[in-house]
């Protein structure tokens, strides 16, 4: 029964390492397209600020101050992406290798 649940474990963290992934180039390419002036009408322009913006926009909320024009939030997000990309991959690991008794 245990193996079972190591094995979802295992799986779970493979998928998840893979998500976060690439999120973090999703939010590499919106943040290459901000300096160019794409065009706002371009389905994959339109994917990649929808696919970021909310999580920017939080970022943009709870920042205090202003850095003069420079948007830091981009790199603030994927800090955080390489934060938990870094945290809970490893930690479903440790628990599925800890359930399957290894």
């Amino acid at each position: 029964m245990f193996t079972i649940l190591a094995y979802f474990l295992k799986a779970l963290a493979d998928v998840l390492h893979i998500v976060l992934y690439t999120y973090m180039l999703i939010v590499i390419a919106r943040a290459i397209l901000s300096w160019v002036s794409p065009d706002p009408y371009n389905p994959i322009v339109r994917f990649l600020y929808n696919a970021t913006e909310p999580a920017l926009f939080r970022i943009r909320r709870l920042l205090p101050f202003d850095l003069g024009g420079i948007d830091i939030t981009p790199m603030l997000l994927i800090l955080a992406v390489i934060f938990l990309d870094r945290f809970i991959p490893p930690t479903l690991y440790t628990m599925a290798a800890y359930l399957s008794g290894i």
